[in-house]
């Protein structure tokens, strides 16, 4: 009998917890209250209409059927979303959205976040790779949610968790270790957009899924051609705090275009001063057989992921032996594999189907 009355509860408190709708030209909210579905709503075509003009140069035609958004809201909910759609014959549909967590980081991290989302399936109508997907959606967050990205990158690094950019870059599923792609995947993403912009990069994005070839892409958008010297000069960028790129470039008085993607750490190393090697390091007091390890000087960072690290620097790709995420590297997407596209969080992952 007690069971039974528990059971109704939970359904009960189920119910209740999405108990109000509201309606706009492309989405229909569930939410706990009226007051809150109708401003998730209002706020979601106003990211829809604000981030598309930023990232697309344009607005978004009306769905030809609304996205719906279910919305958990609650102080001591951690905050994530889901959102799920279905790409076929070069359209795309089939929307569902879910979001959590409480109101303020709904509206200025998670509700931003997702839409993006929507924003790029509409645009390019295919899947993106991983990290370009949730490192550019990251970057529409608020300030703390993305400086709480930037501290786990460093954890990463230095525990050997890094993912190699000849791996990360064509990625079209998520790894077992997902964190490292959503926090590296920002920092690439943001590393990108400080050179040239939000357009820059989607045009990037754009070509690179002509025929996967990222390196050529990189080439043509931003001038790389040494993917090996792009993940160093990342990984300083990083090390010396991941200072803003724009405003450095500002600061250049260089020509109309501006300084490269390979001038731009030599400028950061002229006007700041060299950070210590150990500004990012593994913990130098760690013993081995009851005996301290002395410290080492940090040598090059490099793409091999079984590059050791000594004393500084953990390059990107290295992983422990006991990891194997990412030891199989990319494989090719199946047809009707599905992709799955999602802020990480507690709720379960959403997918992207691709239907021939």
């Amino acid at each position: 009998m007690e069971a039974s009355i528990l059971r109704i509860v939970i359904f009960t408190a189920a119910l209740t917890s999405v108990a109000a709708s509201y309606r706009t030209t492309n989405f229909i909210v569930s939410a706990p209250t009226p007051q809150l579905a109708q401003k998730i709503g209002d706020a979601a075509e106003s990211f829809r209409s604000e981030l598309a003009q930023r990232w697309l140069g344009k607005t978004l035609p009306t769905w030809s059927s609304p996205c719906p958004i279910t919305a958990q809201v609650a102080p001591h909910l951690g905050a994530g979303g889901a959102t799920s759609f279905v790409f076929q014959n070069n359209t795309v549909g089939g929307w569902q959205m879910n979001i959590q967590g409480s109101e303020i980081r709904i509206l200025d991290s998670v509700l931003p976040h997702e839409v993006t989302h929507t924003i790029f399936a509409t645009h390019f109508r295919q899947p993106l790779p991983r990290w370009a997907d949730e490192g550019a959606c990251t970057t529409v967050e608020h300030p703390s949610e993305k400086k709480r990205h930037e501290t786990m990158l460093i954890s990463f690094l230095q525990t050997q968790r890094g993912i190699a950019f000849s791996q990360m870059l064509a990625m079209k599923e998520y790894p077992a270790d997902v964190l490292p792609l959503y926090a590296e995947g920002y920092s690439l993403a943001r590393y990108l957009i400080e050179e040239g912009g939000e357009r820059k990069f989607v045009n990037f994005v754009g070509d690179g899924l002509k025929d996967e070839n990222w390196m050529r892409a990189l080439q043509v958008s931003y001038g790389v051609t040494d993917l090996g010297r792009l993940q160093n000069e990342w990984l300083e960028w990083v090390k010396q705090g991941s200072p803003n790129r724009s405003l450095i470039a500002a600061k250049t008085q260089r020509d109309s275009r501006g300084p490269n993607i390979h001038t731009l750490t030599a400028t950061n190393q002229r006007r700041r001063s060299r950070p210590q090697p150990n500004l990012i390091h593994r913990p130098q007091n760690i013993k081995q057989n009851g005996i301290p390890i002395a410290h080492r000087s940090p040598k090059k960072t490099t793409l091999n992921p079984q590059a050791a690290s000594h004393g500084g620097w953990v390059a990107a790709g290295t992983h422990s032996q006991n990891n194997r995420s990412f030891a199989s590297g990319v494989a090719a997407t199946e047809n009707h594999q599905p992709h799955q596209t999602t802020r990480q969080q507690p709720m379960q992952p959403a997918r992207q189907t691709i239907l021939r």
